[in-house]
């Protein structure tokens, strides 16, 4: 037991380090998968590659491929009508340029709240970010620290109504919506972005009263020497899709920027509230349509119909902005490919190590730790198998799809709401998943041209530290009050 626990760790361990290396996870997770099964030995490989590890990434790429296309789609439409920028110069004027850091990151809330990838924005707000800084005489350094906190943090697992993969993703096995238990939900973003916005701030004043300035960088976007890694690490985009920056004359208003990533939360809610109840959905009981039950799906439909309106009205409110609509159409399309077959990899190769006798041994060591709460059990589980695979989604997925039934069962027994644990497991997969192999991350460094060493200690506080801070507050909430 003891080997295969070192066989499994050992494949991981791997899989982390060539990840980090730029390696795609598309060849990197399969491979890992089956080195797992092969030291162990308790699993033929082909049946392990073909039955295991393509039936559940097929299976992740079937379930959620309309919410990547549609949001990089949606993402790429915000980018070249110069939505993005409108709305983070809008917010920048608003607060003025001394509130650089407050700036930088309520743009990317605001954008990603909307429907936008991180990876988008990441590429959208650094230009805005940099000279905000450059003019508040604030160090780089601190730039990559406020875009993972306005992106990867609590727009992306803590706001109710968010459209993010990740609170998509509970949606199916809890029965729930986006908007599930919306009051833990805004603790845990007022938290996160409370003592985010505290502590950079904090190291902003130290700089200041150090008298460290910006510095000399070079401020332009990522050269295309540099792109390579990023695509193999999940954003997709391709450096020469982007598009040229936007004259200010050419840009559209405040209002018509910001009205499309309202209409993504307004819709999205009111679907779900008083459409959804109106539709005749027993069909959806028949074996053509999955035997299922519209609690299965609604959360799904509400995000796809949301995302779908803000991009007609993305389009129309900017068709002369738009010069080659079909152009932003295809490439925003083929950006959701590489980011859901990444993702879908590494539920395929949390499938293979679920399937090891192992695992058992693995799952039954994390429940433990909770006793008897449902929320301990969810998040421990959650948690380790992000910062294991560096994907918030992909570990939410793997610990869903192995553990997802049995954790219905321990809420229903122990009276906790299927609500609260949605959030519980949307909040402990970004808890721990900004490791510095994480893709985003490494992303997020590469657009801002900064190094581990130089950037990752204040992506680390407001990404893992203050999340986990967040997450443990809310399972002390629920565990007392549940859910509201």
């Amino acid at each position: 037991m003891i080997f295969d626990i070192a066989s499994v760790l050992f494949a991981l361990g791997l899989l982390m380090y060539l990840a980090f290396r730029g390696i795609t996870l598309i060849i990197l997770a399969p491979a890992a998968a089956l080195l797992a099964a092969a030291l162990t030995g308790d699993l033929p490989l082909l049946g392990a590659y073909t039955q295991i590890f393509m039936s559940n990434t097929g299976a992740f790429i079937v379930s959620f491929s309309p919410l990547f296309l549609l949001g990089a789609i949606f993402g790429k439409l915000m980018d070249d009508t110069g939505s993005a920028r409108a709305l983070a110069d809008g917010v920048s004027a608003w607060l003025g340029p001394e509130r650089a850091i407050v700036s930088v990151v309520l743009c990317c809330g605001a954008l990603t709240y909307g429907g936008v990838s991180a990876f988008v924005v990441a590429f959208a707000i650094y230009p805005v970010a940099a000279a905000l800084f450059r003019g508040a005489d604030l160090p780089k350094r601190l730039i990559p620290g406020a875009l993972a906190l306005g992106a990867f943090t609590f727009t992306m697992s803590a706001l109710p109504g968010s459209p993010a993969i990740q609170n998509a993703i509970p949606m199916p096995f809890f029965g729930t919506t986006s908007f599930a238990a919306p009051g833990l939900g805004i603790i845990a973003a007022a938290l996160m972005l409370g003592l985010g916005l505290l502590w950079l701030n904090r190291r902003a004043a130290k700089a200041r009263a150090a008298g460290e300035g910006y510095g000399e960088h070079e401020d332009n976007l990522p050269s295309l020497d540099v792109t390579a890694r990023e695509r193999t690490q999940g954003s997709g985009f391709d450096i020469n899709e982007l598009a040229e920056p936007h004259g200010r004359e050419s840009l559209p208003s405040f209002a018509m920027a910001v009205l499309p990533v309202v209409l993504v939360i307004v819709t999205n809610f009111v679907f779900t509230t008083f459409i959804v109840p109106r539709l005749d959905t027993d069909f959806l009981a028949e074996p053509l349509f999955g035997a299922t039950t519209i609690e299965s799906v609604r959360g799904l439909w509400a995000v796809i119909v949301a995302l779908f309106l803000a991009i007609l009205v993305l389009i129309g409110g900017n068709w002369r902005r738009l010069t080659d609509l079909r152009a932003s159409l295809d490439h925003g399309a083929d950006a959701s490919v590489l980011p859901i077959f990444n993702t879908a990899s590494l539920v395929g190769f949390g499938a293979v190590i679920a399937a090891l006798p192992v695992f058992t041994a693995i799952s039954d060591a994390l429940l433990q730790i909770s006793g008897d709460n449902p929320l301990i059990s969810v998040a421990s589980s959650v948690t380790v198998l992000s910062a294991m695979t560096g994907s918030a989604s992909g570990g939410m997925s793997i610990a869903l799809e192995a553990l997802g039934s049995l954790f219905v069962d321990m809420a229903n027994t122990a009276g906790i709401s299927l609500e609260a644990m949605h959030r519980v497991t949307a909040l402990a997969s970004g808890a721990l998943d900004t490791l510095p192999h994480n893709g985003a991350v490494i992303t997020l460094l590469v657009v801002c041209k900064l190094t581990h060493r130089e950037a990752y200690g204040d992506v680390l506080v407001v990404g893992c530290l203050i999340p986990m801070l967040s997450l443990i507050a809310v399972i002390a909430i629920a565990s007392l009050l549940g859910a509201f």
